[in-house]
This record gives structure tokens, sequence and C-alpha cells, in this order.
């Protein structure tokens, strides 16, 4: 054998290094990489801006303690901390009794119209919250408000009866704005309860309400105090509520707080990222309160092997004003928002509704909005990266959920707590994150379109593991091993049967991470520029400019375009079984 033909048969006998890698290792090994990069990189510039002063002409920026010694010692950070827990709290406990009220109506009762509410409920969670607080404050503002000027009309008082921008206002604007998650959290956790031990205490002689205050409530308890947690993270990270009727009259959250640091002249960076490092250390604590509690949610089993059968509480004589009641929320969410928002942009400037003022409506603001420099733009710019976000997300957190669940990878647990990492990240704190971070490494995305990308992905990637994680669980791995023993690469079973398997949970998650990222605000309102703008941030514009027609007719536009695409995605959807997903 000649010399070349030797080293010929060397090099077809033992490959190179590059040609022993495996194609599913590099696909695996981006998909951690990358979720390590979102996940942890604008955590760590984060921390490290919190230690720095901000650079001076030729003076360079020094590691300091200085950030933190203000935040935490100006006489403002007991107020700022008192008013952040307080609005947090009121508006968990508001939420958690409407919808756990709703709930057991709903699903221990005979009341009536309870299909039409369980359907409803979904509609409020498609209203933006910034379109939710506008509505609000031209119902209830001191000024403009509806209800004040109908009852000064009508009663000659003095002065207004309502005042939205107090933190009541705040408190009631938050709670009935979230209510509908509360609603849907316990109406899951009643739905899967064992109703033999309310049945035996009827049968006892017990009232409906001892029944539930003394048997019900207390076997839910788990239930209540996980949604708790949910609903003051979700409320203490909340930032349009704060901003809109906190701001105005001196009433400062974390939140708000961290976004004036940043606008006042010059921005001191330093000090908002010490704020944001101290709410995400309030977040952290709430959600591990909720995961250390849902660990021991077996102590209130009450499902076990045996069938059962829930049979509705007979409310009797209460039942229409239950029914009464449902209608009276359904208005208050739904009915009244929207119809504010529609009266309003049918006007030339907001007046309350009257026989004069049913002459001077027309139709001139939607046409003003149509032709609004920015809109155009911006309602391509929200629909590129609500899908492009949504599809990166699902596919993504696909592959992650495959590696910790089918894998036998040491601290493969490790790499679901990262990817589920950016839940503990308030919308306005992953702003501020994402901003320092691609500040420093210039990659030329800042200003564009691609950063506010980068956080919508991160900020929604644990939501793709919640509904990948529940999907795969439900596929066995014996039909992935029969396909590899017939040959079929990991590439070829995770596409042609993986993927098709998690159908359900990838077009549930898609759908609602489109949603919310349509939606979304917080994160955005700290890395647009112009040309990047999303319809928030238009709704947000206009309201900083007086706007408040405008903003109406592009409301109301929104609304209805959001829940024409959810009604649409759920009838897509029942062909995938997304319904039972």
């Amino acid at each position: 054998m000649s010399l070349h033909e030797s080293s010929f048969a060397k090099s077809v006998e033992k490959p190179s290094f590059f040609g022993r890698i495996r194609p599913e290792w590099l696909i695996i090994g981006a998909a951690v990489l990358i979720v390590g990069w979102l996940a942890l990189v604008p955590l760590v510039f984060l921390l490290w801006q919190s230690f720095m002063t901000p650079a001076a002409g030729d003076i360079p920026a020094i590691f300091t303690l200085g950030n933190y010694v203000r935040a935490l010692t100006d006489s403002s950070i007991l107020p700022l901390f008192r008013n952040s827990v307080v609005f947090a709290t009121g508006t968990s406990c508001l939420a958690l009794f409407i919808g756990t009220l709703f709930a057991w109506l709903n699903e221990r009762t005979n009341t009536p119209f309870k299909m039409m509410f369980y359907a409803a409920s979904i509609v409020p969670l498609v209203i933006p919250s910034i379109l939710f607080t506008v509505s609000w404050i031209m119902v209830a503002s001191p000024q403009i408000g509806l209800f004040n000027l109908m009852l000064k009309n009508m009663f000659g008082l003095s002065g207004p009866v309502f005042d939205i921008y107090s933190m009541g206002g705040m408190i009631w604007v938050e709670g009935l704005h979230y209510s509908p998650i509360a609603f849907l959290l316990m109406s899951a956790a009643f739905r899967s309860m064992d109703p033999s031990l309310e049945e035996s205490a009827l049968m006892s002689g017990a009232s409906i309400g001892q029944i539930m205050f003394r048997i019900t409530l207390k076997l839910v308890w788990p239930a209540l105090i996980a949604s708790f947690f949910i609903l003051f993270i979700r409320s203490i990270e909340s930032f349009e509520v704060p901003a809109l009727l906190g701001m105005p009259v001196g009433i400062e959250v974390f939140t708000s707080s961290i976004y004036e640091a940043i606008r006042e002249y010059p921005s001191n960076v330093g000090l908002a990222s010490a704020y944001a490092v101290v709410l995400l250390l309030i977040a952290s604590f709430g959600i591990y309160f909720q995961s250390k509690l849902s660990s021991q949610g077996s102590k209130y089993s009450t499902v076990t092997g045996k069938g059962f059968r829930p049979r509705p509480f007979d409310l009797g004589v209460w039942r229409i004003p239950a029914a009464i009641l449902i209608v009276l929320y359904m208005i208050l969410v739904i009915v009244l928002p929207f119809l504010v928002l529609f009266w309003s942009s049918l006007n030339k400037y907001y007046s309350v509704p009257s026989w004069s003022a049913l002459s001077r409506l027309s139709f001139d603001a939607y046409v003003k909005v149509i032709n609004y420099p920015m809109v155009g733009q911006a309602v391509w710019n929200s629909a590129m990266l609500s899908l492009g976000a949504a599809t990166t997300i699902m596919l993504l957190t696909a592959v992650i959920c495959w590696i910790v669940i089918r894998t036998k990878l040491p601290a493969r647990w490790l790499l679901d707590n990262v990817a589920s990492l950016p839940m503990v990240f308030p919308g306005l704190v992953l702003g501020l994150s994402v901003m320092i971070c691609y500040l420093y490494l210039d990659i030329g995305i800042y200003g564009t379109t691609w950063i506010i990308f980068i956080a919508y992905v991160t900020r929604f990637m644990p939501y793709g593991i919640r509904y990948n994680t529940t999907s795969m669980l439900q596929i066995h791995k014996d039909l992935e091993e029969s396909a590899a023993m017939s040959g079929a690469s990991w590439s070829q079973s995770f596409v042609r049967i993986v993927l098709p398997l998690l159908k359900p949970g990838l077009l549930a998650g898609w759908i609602y991470i489109v949603v919310v990222s349509i939606r979304e605000l917080s994160s955005s309102v700290l890395l647009y520029s112009p040309g990047s703008e999303v319809v928030s941030i238009v709704i947000w514009e206009l309201w900083q400019n007086g706007q408040y027609v405008e903003l109406s007719a592009f409301g109301v536009m929104m609304i209805i375009a959001l829940f024409i695409v959810v009604m649409l995605a759920q009838l897509v959807g029942k062909r995938f079984g997304v319904k039972e997903a």
C-alpha cells in the first residue's frame, strides 16, 4: 500500500474531531448558549452597572456603592417601598377576592350565565393594560371623568366624587384588570377538588356560606396563596397603572422611579439599576414562596383514584342576585372600558354623553389615526416582533424541554432554572438590563427593532418552557426510540415525531405569546427609538401628547383587532387540540 493510500485509509477509519461531532449536539449546544446568553448576560450587566458611577467627559466610570447608599438611605425610599407593597398587596387581594368569588359561582353553583361568563373572562386579558387604565381615567378622573361630570350635572356637586388619581384608584384599576387571571387560577382549583366533603356538610344541614368558608376555601388554601403570590409579582412589576395614575400626583413605586431615573437629564442609569436590583429581589422572594408552597400542596389533596362528579349547589333565591353580580362585573371590565373609548373616539374633544354631543360625532379621529405618521410602521413592527418572538420562543424552548426531560445530562435542571429565570424579571427591569447590555456590547442592534425582539424573547421564554414542558411530559420516549432503531437521525425524529406531537402546546403557547407581545409596554418603553415604535408605544406617546381622541380611536381598533386574532386562533387551534391542552 502506498503512503497516499495508507493516509486515506487512516482518515476513513479515524474521522476528524469535527467529523465526530453529531449535528444534534450542535443544535442542542446552540440552544443552551442562546438561553444562557438571554437569561444571564443582561442580569450580569445590570448588576455591574448598579455598582458603577456614570462616566463624565474624561472621568471614567468607577466602582462604588453610592447608588445603593442613595437608593436605600434616601428619604423617599420608605414611602417608595410602602407604596409598592401597598399597591401590590391591595391589587392582589382585590383581584383574588373578585376572581375567587366568581370562580366559586361558576364552578360550584347553578348561577345563570356561567358558560357566557367563562368565555367572557378571556376578553379582559386581550385589552392592553394602558388602554384599560386610560378608559378608567375617562370614567373617574376628577376633571374629565364621565361619572364625576354626570353626578355634578345631575346633583350640582361642587367637587368630584371619584378620584382615580389615588392609591385606591390604582388598586381598583389594576385589581379589576387582573381579576380574570385570579378567576382562571381559582377555577382550575375548584374544578379539580372532590366535592364529597361539601356534599356531606350540606346533607348535615350546613348553609352554603358555612360550607364555603369552613370547607371549600380551606381545601383550596394552597391555590389561594399561590394565586396571591402570582398576582403580587404581576402587580409589583406593573408599570402602566403607576405611570398613568400615580406619577401625576406623586405616588411613586419602584417601576415609576426606575423610569424617572432613566428619563431625567442626565440619565442616572446607576441609580435606576440599584432600584431595579431591589425590585428584582422582591419579585424573587415572591416566586420563591410561591414555588415553596406549590411543593407542599399534596397535604391538601382531595382527588384520589376514585372518580367523582361535582354537583352544583342550588343557590335558590340568590340565583338572581348572583346573575346580576356577574352582569355588573362584565360591564365594569369589558363593556364600560370599550364603550368609553368608543365614545371618546367619536368626539372632537372628550365630553360627557348628551343629546347635544350626538350632533358632533364623527369618524374623523379614525381617519387621522390611520394617516398618523408612525402608526403604519408601528403596526408592522408589532406584527413582525410578536410573530417572530412567538415562533422563536416555542421552537427554542421545545429543544430545551427535550434536553431537560429526555436526556440524562448532568445539571440539566440548571438549564430549566436558567430558562425560567426571566420570569423573575419585571418588564421594566428587563428592558433596563437589555438596554445596558447592548449599550456596552456595541453589536449594532441598539435603537433598532432587534433589541426589542431580544427583550420579548427573553421576557416570554418562561411561558414557552411551561407550555412545552406540559406537552413533552405526555409524549412517551418509546416513539423516538422506535424511530432511532429504524435509522432516523435525531433531527428527523425531532422534526417528524416530537414537534407534531407537541403541536397543541406549541400552538397554545404561540397564540398566548403573540397576544402578550403586542400588548407589551414596560419592556419596550426604554428600548424604542424613532422608527422602531410598536403599537403600545404609539398609545403611550398619544397619551403623553394629550391626543386623547386619537388614542381612543387607535385603542378601539387595537382591541377589535386583538379580539379577532384570538377568536381566529381559537378556531384554528381547535383542529390541533389546543382547547384540550
